[in-house]
């Protein structure tokens, strides 16, 4: 049964859903329209629409970091050792249900460390999967391994990078976010009382075992076998490593002099600057725990491990050079995202609708939490991002638990796991994915959809139950 709602809904929204591109500008018009129907800061459209062209440039920042992610990610998995190592785990997958299992755990577990690493494995390993399959003849399902790999996204809020829970653990994040006043009677929320809970262990646990469960239930029984096999089933990636290494000692740099020829192919130049990045993490590591694990550190992390092993600038600058065509949606869509973030902030149109939802609750402290799970998962459509919801949130959540008596850890989980939630229904972070994997959002989202209302059952019963 689970495996034909796949199928039509892949159906459906091949034929109904359009580019992320479109989807962008759509949320764009709605977002102005709402904010200025019901923003409670009364904003006319003039202002509107200056607050719209400042918050295009808000993400700029955010967009090389998402692209560094992409490039550097590309190119780690290009290296020779990497792109065996994956090529090897991919080729254990010898059906489309092993290859979910494989990938979907994969990155989910990735994501628990850090999400950006969590969505590049996951890509990567969904791509190469999918090649392995195919060097036997064998065809997944359109856009299936794909969402395998996306849903790391679904747990990753739960892990050591949960933007919510970490800035709730920081007192002078705390205080900037709500004030001095309302953070003194909060207090720091120690990460023992949020990632570390019971309720996160459960609910997160829970989340590894449901989802590739449901992803293999989405299987089709016999998969499409192809006509036409690969030649053999060596994986395609190590072809492609042996290209660029190719490339990188070949002779196209005939003309060149002997010392730039040198110093693009000995490994001095790569490992002088991949030794220097890891220096510098070691002693990050080493001063300040686990605290120094964020995206700048993941991305630079993934930047010397790529030139350590490619062992060579030009073999590097080669793979980068590859993985930075797949960057163009993250370049144009990201500034739009931008506006919109801008537009429900300043508008007050996000602290209205999450405002609401708390005053439904009233005084109970379980529909206090399932109701700011949902208006997460509701203004996550138009803020995609885990900071920036906590910033709009965090005041009216933290406010309500002091007026209520509510545990504030339990609502910060609220929101990290109502913010997770819908990045299966919002394309915004399945960019750098798509890009990896040349799969289409339209077959992506047939499987996340289903993962979306399973992971949301199971969340918001974790969140009356256990929190």
């Amino acid at each position: 049964m689970l495996a034909r709602i796949g199928q039509e809904l892949s159906g459906f929204f091949r034929t109904t859903a359009p580019d992320p591109f479109v989807i962008a500008v759509l949320l764009t018009a709605l977002t102005a329209v709402l904010a200025l129907l019901f923003g409670s800061a009364g904003l006319g459209a003039g202002e509107l629409l200056d607050v719209w062209q400042g918050g295009l440039w808000n993400l700029l920042a955010f967009s090389m970091q998402m692209c560094l992610i992409l490039v550097t990610g590309h190119a780690l998995a290009a290296s020779p050792p990497v792109a065996r190592g994956i090529g090897w785990l991919a080729s254990r997958a010898g059906s489309v249900r092993a290859g979910v299992v494989i990938v979907s755990v994969s990155a989910m577990l990735a994501g628990l460390v850090n999400w950006g690493f969590g969505l590049v494995v996951g890509a990567i390993l969904a791509r190469e999967v999918a090649k392995s399959l195919g060097a036997r003849g064998i065809v997944a399902p359109a856009g299936l391994l794909a969402a395998a790999g996306y849903v790391t996204m679904v747990a990753w809020h739960g892990g050591l990078s949960g933007s919510a829970p970490l800035a709730a653990a920081n007192a002078e994040g705390q205080a900037r976010i709500l004030g001095e006043q309302l953070s003194a009677e909060v207090g720091v929320i120690e990460t023992t009382a949020t990632l570390f809970s019971t309720l996160n262990l459960v609910a997160t646990g829970g989340l590894l075992v449901i989802v590739p469960l449901l992803l293999v239930l989405m299987c089709p029984p016999r998969p499409r076998k192809s006509d036409r096999p690969r030649k053999s089933e060596e994986q395609v990636s190590v072809h492609k490593v042996e290209e660029i290494q190719a490339r990188a000692l070949g002779d196209e740099g005939e003309g060149q002099g002997v010392v730039p020829r040198w110093l693009e192919r000995s490994p001095v130049v790569a490992w002088g600057l991949g030794i220097a990045m890891v220096v510098w993490l070691g002693s990050a590591f080493v001063e300040r725990g686990a605290a120094m694990l964020d995206l700048n550190s993941a991305i630079l992390l993934m930047f010397a491990s790529g030139l350590l092993l490619h062992g060579s600038a030009r073999g590097y600058a080669d793979a980068v050079t590859e993985g930075a065509t797949g960057c163009a949606g993250i370049i144009v869509q990201f500034p739009l995202y931008g506006g919109i973030m801008a537009m429900m902030m300043q508008s007050g149109l996000a602290g209205s609708l999450s405002a609401w939802f708390v005053e439904v609750a009233g005084e109970s402290e379980g529909a206090l939490a399932l109701l700011t799970f949902v208006s997460a998962g509701l203004v996550n459509l138009f803020v995609p991002s885990g900071g920036g919801q906590w910033a709009v949130q965090a005041p009216i959540a933290m406010q309500a638990a002091v007026d209520t008596g509510a545990n504030p850890a339990r609502l910060v989980m609220a929101v990290a796991y109502g913010d997770q939630l819908t990045n299966m229904l919002q394309p915004f972070w399945a960019l750098p994915l798509l890009a990896i994997t040349r799969a289409r959002v339209q077959d992506v989202v047939a499987y996340t959809v289903v993962v979306m209302v399973a992971a949301g059952a199971w969340l918001a019963l974790c969140l009356w139950l256990v929190g």
